[in-house]
């Protein structure tokens, strides 16, 4: 199942250059990537003014993550399908839908996570005031 190839260390280079690439394929191309962004760097921002603990910023770092893989998966299905089949097909449909399904689901999920994070903190410290 191994390749025969040996280990390069100018691949490996090379496959971190392909995989920046696609980083910025998917923020330059993809609008909801960047309201991602701009929400991970909100929640970033928030954790640090609002001191949360390490198992938090565990569970924020997790979220936000796997929000920029499934948009990541749900570009890259989408792309594949607009090439495969230029023209409107059921199938088709279908494979975006469940993947931008994927993306929303990972966004609630997010959105959910911040809340439980963020909320209880954000009330502390306006009824301490």
């Amino acid at each position: 199942m191994g390749s025969s190839k040996r280990f390069s260390l100018s691949e490996r280079i090379k496959s971190f250059q392909y995989a920046y690439a696609g980083l910025k394929t998917l923020f330059a191309e993809e609008h909801n990537a960047r309201i991602h962004l701009v929400a991970a760097v909100l929640a970033i921002v928030l954790g640090f003014v609002l001191n949360i603990s390490f198992n938090e910023w565990m569970a924020l770092v997790i979220v936000a993550g796997l929000v920029f893989i499934c948009e990541l998966f749900n570009t890259s299905l989408e792309a594949l399908a607009d090439f495969v089949s230029p023209e409107r097909h059921p199938q088709i449909k279908k494979v975006k839908d469940l993947a931008a399904a994927a993306v929303l689901i990972s966004a609630v999920l997010a959105l959910i996570t911040g809340i439980l994070i963020f909320l209880p903190k954000i009330i502390a410290s306006c009824t301490n005031n």
